[in-house]
């Protein structure tokens, strides 16, 4: 895995960028990790009693009550480190992104990034081609898009069906700089990241 900050040292990064809170079941954070960051004074909150939601719900809606008056629409969540891991963490990760579906949550990973297109909406995607793309792919997920439009896109998608069994639009290419999506499901984005 590359580091984020290749040129500073890794002591003064994690000074630099301490977490307010550590919050999970604390299954899986070393003691050394867990130790280190408390004595910087980050508060943690162990919930361990509660098994039935995964570490990053419990964080997402810790982040989505902080502010309670907060205009929801404009919250971004960027998750480093949600993909590349064991499989079953990722559909975890991609559940959370179902489960607040009105708060936009980019999953992060060093070769992709993925977030939730409500059905609701029409999506126009901006490309940033320096660190973004060519492959990306729209993917439904728990039901079937019985129609998707797109524009932009090498392969476009126009009054499309999609659903796992069948078609799914995977290993497309971003031929522009914005990419436009309208469906009848929510559809996973996915967009891979460029290797500096």
């Amino acid at each position: 895995m590359p580091l984020l900050f290749p040129r500073d040292d890794a002591i003064d990064v994690r000074h630099r960028y301490k977490p307010d809170i550590i919050k999970g079941d604390m299954d899986s954070i070393r003691t050394e990790v867990l130790d280190f960051y408390t004595n910087l004074g980050t508060k943690v909150v162990d919930e361990s009693h509660d098994q039935d939601t995964t570490d990053l719900r419990k964080c997402v809606a810790y982040v989505r009550d902080l502010a309670p008056n907060l205009d929801k629409s404009n919250l971004c969540i960027l998750v480093a480190g949600a993909l590349g891991g064991r499989f079953d963490h990722e559909a975890g990760n991609i559940n959370v992104l179902y489960r607040f579906s009105t708060i936009r949550i980019i999953l992060l990973s060093d070769d992709c990034l993925i977030y939730l297109l409500p059905r609701t909406h029409h999506h126009e995607i901006h490309i940033q081609s320096s660190v973004e793309g060519p492959h990306c792919g729209l993917i439904p997920i728990g039901m079937t898009s019985v129609s998707t439009t797109t524009t932009g896109l090498q392969w476009d998608l126009t009054n499309t069906e999609m659903r796992f069994g069948d078609l799914v639009s995977t290993s497309n290419l971003v031929q522009g700089e914005k990419i436009t999506v309208q469906s009848s499901s929510d559809l996973l984005w996915t967009i891979s990241i460029k290797k500096t």
